[in-house]
């Protein structure tokens, strides 16, 4: 076999289309061999070639295979000291995954021991696009869906079985159907990196199901694929598919940690390739990790190499697979540098500047499991964050108990519901800094929300310890499924309230996936490992979960959707409320009650052709007490009178036509939206 000295950059297996360049960086390594393996037999154990890498250029072991071809597949071993206590971990005895492989051509087979790694795949990237071009959805205008690929496809029996739970069955007709009737802008999808199951979830029969386990940075899961076609040109086309129907793509990404775990963890790619470059140790034992995820290790964000490994993969996801977003899990943990949170580090530096990431929409889940990591309000322009406060507080306010009426002061609701100003406007950033939600994967769904006081995680297998005991959930009187009438009736009203309460307010909602169809995880707040109908999306849906989704569908019509222009003005600002566009009305402080009127005719706004801005003037009242409240109505003008066009008590809503400075008798736990018309002669 022929071997040139190939080139440093750029790293990973790159194909030219005359050969293959290898480049694979590490400080610490004495010596790097690349392993090439003949074929993708998963019992194939030994490579059929050992080439040692003799060239290294700033910390780089590089060479060039003229005769090598994609579908090649290899992996390293990689020399140096075995040493722990200096956080040296080498061993030339593994095999290793390259870190910038961009398929995986044989997963990683568990026994007692690791008996297959994993190997990557040398691949041609190139693909047909056509006429693919970025939604470029305006910020104002996005309602973000969080789905899973195989949670949303895999039980919907209208996708030909061989494409449930794969990326083409995301794009199948009914899923698309689905998300544009429904008025969804973005699909959120959790983790898509390649990712592997522990070994102790493997010995219980367990999967890691979500995926927040991740191995390679820049290769799509292989568990999502159909087999129809190459892994890559089937993602590809899943984006593809997805931009033509309006929707943006967005990836749920986890760059805080690897699936090698702590010091008792497998050595899979990281680790061996060099363990002391990559991941921070802790300082006064260097044999084990600092861990801010809960999940055994952190990524070195204080090492450029790391740096550019993010930086690589981001990039690759944007310019190659067409991605238009990313959500950062635990990113607080990706702003650390020595200990503290760093808003100015290094890692928010980059971004800043990067021409091509700055540009796609960038989400933060800004916590992590270290001090001081709870940083909600407090990442910089360009970001937008998942907004906990926003999330505790609506499910507070519409929770009857006493803790929950000091929690959701009305101070604290009127901040939520108008774009939480607080934490986004002394940066100068936008209500849609504000990722609004009431629930989102890592925690009970809607229904559950309003059917469990306690979560049900035994079936986890942990004795129901793992996940949040802090859920401000209420059963409406009955604890889990039930068949009285007069509960489901409740909790029917309940999960249209806070629907309801979710588009109202300024900032981006965002939906969990399946809510819309009452999707149920028997209580289950983490089912991280549950691959099974606990996960899985049931698309048989009863008279209740038709109707709730019937009703959701009108709501962000009406709320976010318009026909017309795209959005509702209103509801959909780019800037925060001035005194001029919103009356609050609050008929009693010692009740949760009130009333926003927001005023169409006075929006300081422009479309993006320059045009003015104007909407529908509209009126929320929301009642959150267990006993009715008559609200006297705002009269505007003797020319105008208010039309009820939601109630979330009576659905579906006929239009209702009620004169200015009547007496509305708003039912308990309930909310209803008028919008002003005008007097007919």
């Amino acid at each position: 076999m022929r071997i040139t000295q190939g080139t440093p950059y750029p790293l990973g297996a790159t194909w030219d289309g005359k050969g293959v360049n290898f480049a694979i960086f590490s400080e610490h390594a004495t010596g790097v061999t690349l392993c090439l393996f003949e074929n993708e037999n998963e019992e194939e154990k030994k490579e059929s070639a050992r080439i040692q890498m003799t060239e290294r250029t700033n910390q780089v072991w590089h060479l060039y295979l003229p005769d090598a071809r994609p579908g090649l597949l290899y992996g390293y071993r990689v020399y140096g000291p075995y040493d722990p206590s200096a956080g040296h971990r080498f061993n030339p005895d593994k095999i290793l995954l390259d870190p910038y492989a961009k398929v995986i051509g044989r997963d990683m087979v568990w026994d007692e021991f690791i008996s297959f790694a994993p190997l990557g795949m040398v691949v041609d990237t190139a693909f047909s696009w056509g006429n693919d071009r970025p939604p470029k959805t305006p910020w104002h205008k996005t309602i973000l869906y969080e789905t899973h690929v195989k949670g949303l496809t895999f039980g919907h029996r209208d996708i030909p079985k061989a494409l449930r739970g794969t990326y083409a069955g995301l794009v199948s007709e009914p899923i698309l159907t689905h998300l544009k009737e429904l008025g969804i802008t973005a699909v959120e999808l959790m983790p898509v990196h390649h990712s592997v199951d522990e070994y102790h979830l493997q010995k219980k029969g367990l999967t890691n199901y979500w995926g927040y386990n991740s191995l390679a940075f820049f290769a799509p899961n292989r568990r999502y694929g159909s087999g129809k076609m190459d892994i890559l040109s089937e993602f590809k086309m899943m984006v593809v598919s997805l931009h033509a129907a309006g929707i943006e793509v967005i990836l749920d990404v986890v760059y805080n940690h690897t699936c090698e775990g702590d010091h008792l963890g497998p050595t899979l790619s990281l680790r061996g390739i060099d363990n002391r470059a990559y991941y921070r140790l802790q300082p006064d034992d260097l044999a084990k990790y600092v861990d801010y995820t809960g999940c055994g290790n952190t990524l070195n964000m204080c090492h450029p190499r790391v740096l550019q490994l993010i930086m690589d993969s981001l990039r690759y996801w944007i310019t190659e697979m067409h991605i238009d977003g990313f959500r950062f899990d635990l990113a607080s943990a990706l702003a650390r540098e020595l200990h503290a949170v760093d808003r100015l580090g290094a890692f928010f530096d980059i971004i800043q500047q990067d021409p091509i990431i700055s540009q796609v929409k960038l989400i933060a889940e800004p916590w992590d499991l270290g001090e001081g990591g709870y940083q909600v309000g407090n990442f910089p322009v360009l970001w937008t964050e998942w907004n906990g406060k926003y999330r505790d507080t609506i499910r507070h306010f519409w929770h009857p108990d006493k803790d929950s009426r000091q929690e959701a002061a009305f101070s604290e609701v009127l901040k939520r519901l108008s774009g939480s100003r607080d934490l986004y406007d002394k940066d100068g950033r936008h209500p849609h800094a504000s990722i609004n939600f009431i629930t989102c994967h890592d925690g009970f769904t809607l229904r559950d929300l309003v059917s469990y006081n306690e979560k049900r995680n035994e079936a986890n297998q942990e004795d129901n310890k793992d996940g949040s005991n802090y859920n401000v959930s209420w059963n409406c009187g009955i604890e889990g499924e039930t068949d009285d009438p007069v509960i489901l009736s409740l909790r029917e009203k309940q999960k249209r309230n806070l629907m309801v309460t979710l588009l109202i307010s300024q900032g981006v909602p965002m939906l969990l996936g399946g809510d819309e169809i009452g999707k149920t995880q028997k209580g289950n707040n983490n089912p991280y490992v549950q691959d099974n109908e606990i996960s899985w999306y049931d698309w048989d849906l009863n008279e209740n979960q038709a109707n709730f989704l019937r009703f959701t569908k009108q709501a962000i019509g009406l709320l976010r959707r318009n026909a017309a222009c795209g959005s509702n003005p209103v509801f959909c600002r780019r800037n925060f409320l001035q005194d001029k566009d919103i009356r609050w009305l609050l008929p009693s402080e010692q009740e949760r009650v009130l009333g926003i009127c927001l005023f169409g005719d006075v929006i300081d706004e422009a479309d993006e052709w320059g045009h003015p801005m104007t909407g529908e003037t509209m009126l929320i009242l929301l009642n959150a007490e267990d006993k009715a409240i008559d609200f006297v109505l705002p009269k505007l003008s003797e020319e105008t009178r208010w039309i009820l066009v939601l109630d979330t008590v009576v659905y579906p809503t006929l239009d209702q036509i009620v004169l200015g400075a009547a007496v509305f008798s708003l039912a308990e736990r309930s909310v209803v939206i008028f919008r002003l018309g005008s007097v007919m002669k």
